[in-house]
């Protein structure tokens, strides 16, 4: 029996299937997938699993794919896995994690419980999840699914030093990422910043003052995800307006919907853009102003016996 770990994925993560196999020196699980002129899917397990260590990458960056993971997870465990570990580089729906107005449905605590559900392997299951919006998502997830929350701190930390090296200022689109904000500045050894919002009206917030002393220094903003950026735009605008010499931000997930990314980039506030791999939409639109970092090591290291 083989003792190297099996790695599959879903095919909208088929490139990070094939970095984390090669970071980790694991061996790359065979799936044939077709689809029907009625849409339906079809897949079949090419690789053997039985009696396996077997790791699937996929994400629910939409609707389609979350049933894709799961359809694939169901197959695998069925076919013998020995442990299945789900890697779910960016859970989607994560800002849905409790209702804001009655009657609103919890997305995120739906889905983890969906996964949950999946069939247990012969010695069990478990999640592992990437720098989520909220801290308390992993309790979602019940019975024999076992989450990990793994942490791209180290990922983060290495691109803000390409970028600025030692002499610039951390920052963050408003407080409610300080306390991450600041434990990455504390191990950068950089000072910290955040900007003070107020409500306008029901959809619109206006910054009233920046927290630290950026004039004449660089910038760096770090969110765990950018969507439309609109946030990070009144971030940067009010960083510049403090006299920032640049403004530059992280991102671990990049979403970029639509045409928000090129928003982003007209506005002339952001000289540049760097996130991670773990939404595919991100590897698409890389360019010159989106830079692309790979979380395959971590992924690799994590998922090592």
């Amino acid at each position: 029996m083989k003792s190297t770990r099996l790695i599959f994925s879903t095919q909208s993560y088929a490139y990070l299937q094939k970095s984390v196999c090669a970071a980790g020196g694991f061996e790359s699980g065979e799936v044939e997938v077709k689809t029907f002129p009625d849409t339906e899917r079809y897949q079949r397990v090419l690789t053997s699993v039985d009696h396996r260590h077997v790791a699937l990458i996929g994400g629910t960056i939409t609707d389609a794919d979350t049933l894709e993971l799961y359809d694939l997870a169901t197959g695998l465990v069925q076919n013998g896995a020995q442990t299945l570990t789900l890697v779910i580089p960016y859970f989607g729906y994560s800002t849905m994690e409790r209702p804001v107005k009655s009657g609103e449905v919890v997305t995120a605590k739906a889905r983890a419980r969906l996964l949950s559900s999946l069939p247990a392997a012969i010695e069990g299951n478990r999640v592992m999840l990437l720098d989520l919006h909220s801290e308390g998502l992993p309790y979602y997830f019940e019975g024999h699914m076992r989450p990990v929350h793994l942490y791209a701190k180290t990922v983060v930390t290495t691109i803000a030093r390409k970028m600025c090296g030692s002499d610039f200022v951390l920052a963050c689109t408003d407080a409610g990422r300080a306390k991450w904000v600041q434990s990455l500045a504390n191990d950068l050894q950089v000072p910290a910043s955040f900007v003070f919002k107020r409500r306008v009206d029901g959809s619109h917030t206006e910054v009233s003052a920046v927290s630290a002393q950026v004039a004449g220094k660089p910038v760096i903003i770090y969110d765990d995800m950018i969507r439309t950026g609109s946030s990070l735009l009144n971030a940067a605008r009010a960083y510049r307006d403090a006299g920032a010499k640049s403004v530059a931000a992280i991102a671990t997930h990049g979403i970029f919907p639509a045409d928000s990314l090129a928003k982003m980039k007209q506005s002339g506030l952001l000289t540049q853009i760097v996130v991670t791999d773990s939404h595919p939409r991100a590897l698409a639109l890389q360019s010159d102003f989106l830079k692309v970092e790979t979380i395959a090591p971590l992924l690799a290291e994590a998922l090592k016996p």
